[in-house]
């Protein structure tokens, strides 16, 4: 085998993750937005910027919170350096069945998504009482970075 021929790999995917999340100057971040810390998507609750020395950089103290999991998250960083801001969407969903762990849902455009996990504690706990009560329920979807969770659940309204 050449030289040439050991460097020539073939990647069957390569994907960047790039559309997940766009870069913002840490000194625009604002409290309640969104950013990535550790690699995951937050909200931020409180944050802080400190001035260093006559040559430093002001330093950005940010306090967050994972949307997922709920642990807080800290990082400091220069303000004049970018950050992660993941694009985080809401949706809500006529939820139509529970099944096996999942939620059966639908668009308002009559798309099936059945790809959802009940949650845990008790969100997940009010969700299959009320679906087992017969109510007629809306399930918010929060998504950002591949990952998507159930946040919050309402009776949908009647006569819709």
């Amino acid at each position: 085998m050449s030289d040439d021929e050991q460097h020539n790999q073939q990647f069957e995917q390569a994907g960047s993750g790039a559309s997940l999340t766009y870069p913002m100057q840490c000194s625009a971040l604002r409290k309640n937005g969104h950013v990535v810390i550790k690699g995951r998507p937050c909200k931020i609750v409180d944050m802080s910027t400190s001035k260093t020395g006559k040559h430093g950089h002001a330093k950005v103290h940010l306090v967050a919170i994972d949307i997922f999991t709920g642990k807080k998250l800290e990082d400091i960083s220069p303000s004049t350096h970018n950050m992660d801001v993941p694009n985080v969407n809401r949706n809500e969903y006529q939820l139509v069945n529970v099944d096996d762990g999942f939620l059966n849902l639908m668009t308002q455009e009559g798309v099936a998504k059945d790809d959802v996990k009940i949650p845990e504690g008790d969100l997940g706990k009010q969700i299959q009482d009320e679906f087992d009560a017969g109510k007629d329920l809306l399930v918010t979807i929060v998504s950002a970075m591949g990952e998507e969770q159930a946040i919050a659940v309402k009776e949908a309204p009647k006569g819709s």
